[in-house]
């Protein structure tokens, strides 16, 4: 179609070969087999100039909307990769995502304001599930991930008890979860993988501990120790950031408990250019520069 459009413009099959960088030859060879797909005369070529017929013209004015169309979808599908336009389905655990995500966010929206940002917050082991079917392109979940994930770390944070102040010793720092058998349990509710790690390591200590309440509000359950309601377990950094008056912090003595933060993405899955900005930007902000139980953001 480019190369009949050539044509009637120069009037020639040589001159349009000029502008397509082909030969004389492979010009007229095309606009014949354009001719016999229409089944019409496009070309008359009696002339000392190659003249549209009739027919032709109504192709040369539809060919120059289809080639307006073309190079309009191409250019739509460039801002894709330009960052000019799309959306990022992106999930942030509940618990940690404000401090560790929301910079990053505030950030990415800052340099690339076209893209849309669909945000979803929950608990790492649904947002997990939810990242497996496919609705999200990239989430902030927990080790360990499933083997079709790709992921980053982002940050690793030991798991602190929350306890009421005064109820152990001052001096005491750290504590196991055999100390607080005998304590009501204050949990996130179910989709938060922190609860299997507790749930799990209790049993291994051979109890299943009372829980009292369960919540996905941080603050709400520090303020629910700090009424002697029972005991919580979070990432040391959330618990820093929400520990309200009449509450202790005691690092909690389980090796196999800790908080590993990971972005991840689905391995065999169409990463958009949106998501991949993404990536780079939380390695940017958030992981570069940090050493162990910290970030660039403390």
């Amino acid at each position: 179609m480019r190369a009949f459009i050539e044509v009637v413009r120069h009037g020639g099959f040589t001159e349009a070969g000029k502008r397509i960088f082909a030969t004389q030859s492979t010009v007229s060879k095309m606009v014949r087999q354009l001719e016999e797909e229409l089944g019409v005369q496009l070309i008359d070529r009696s002339g000392p100039r190659a003249r549209p017929t009739e027919p032709g013209l109504v192709v040369y004015q539809r060919g120059l909307d289809m080639l307006a169309m073309r190079d309009e979808l191409l250019a739509q599908i460039g801002e894709f990769d330009s960052l000019k336009r799309g959306v990022l389905r992106t999930g942030v655990p509940t618990v940690g995502g404000d401090m560790l995500f929301a910079p990053v966010i505030a950030e990415f929206r800052r340099r690339h304001p076209e893209i849309r940002i669909e945000l979803i917050e929950h608990g790492s082991t649904r947002l997990h599930e939810t990242l497996r079917a496919g609705d999200l392109d990239v989430a902030g979940i927990l080790l360990p991930v499933a083997g079709e994930l790709d992921h980053r770390p982002v940050r690793c944070e030991p798991v602190v008890a929350l306890v009421p102040q005064g109820a152990f010793a001052p001096e005491r720092t750290s504590i196991g979860l055999p100390d607080l058998r005998d304590w009501s349990f204050l949990l996130f509710q179910e989709g938060f993988a922190l609860n299997d790690m507790i749930l799990s390591a209790c049993r291994r200590h051979g109890f299943i501990p009372t829980v009292a309440m369960q919540s996905a509000q941080t603050r709400f359950i520090a303020r629910l120790v700090g009424a002697g309601l029972g005991v919580a377990f979070m990432p040391r950094m959330v618990a820093l950031a929400d520990r309200p008056e009449g509450v202790a912090l005691l690092e909690l003595d389980e090796p196999d408990v800790s908080w590993n933060m990971t972005l991840a993405w689905r391995r065999e899955g169409y990463l958009s250019q949106a998501a991949r900005a993404f990536i780079d930007l939380v390695q940017e902000m958030v992981v570069e520069g940090a050493g162990p139980g910290h970030s660039i953001l403390d």
